[in-house]
């Protein structure tokens, strides 16, 4: 194949026609990608919003369970010495 060596106007013309076409296609795919980007950031922060609601709602429970599992156990100690105080005390006489 040997390549034209010859460029008239009108073939000119036609190339410019043809890359304008194609930069056409670029942009608005290019266009496109974006919006898709903006759709998906947005779904994103939705969902680590969420997340971060749900994790915050996690250690408030986490934090009421031990706080009461702290309370039980406090309350279990006392009973306990209380008792053994009482064991002691009665067999001390």
């Amino acid at each position: 194949m040997t390549p034209r060596e010859k460029w008239t106007d009108e073939r000119l013309d036609d190339l410019n026609k043809k890359v304008d076409k194609g930069f056409e296609r670029t942009e608005r795919a290019i266009a496109e990608t974006r919006a898709e980007i903006k759709a998906t950031q947005a779904e994103m922060r939705a969902g680590f919003a969420r997340v971060d609601g749900e994790i915050k709602d996690l250690r408030r429970e986490m934090k009421e369970g031990f706080e009461g599992l702290h309370r039980d156990l406090h309350t279990a100690a006392v009973v306990l010495i209380a008792a053994l105080i009482g064991l002691i005390g009665i067999n001390a006489f």
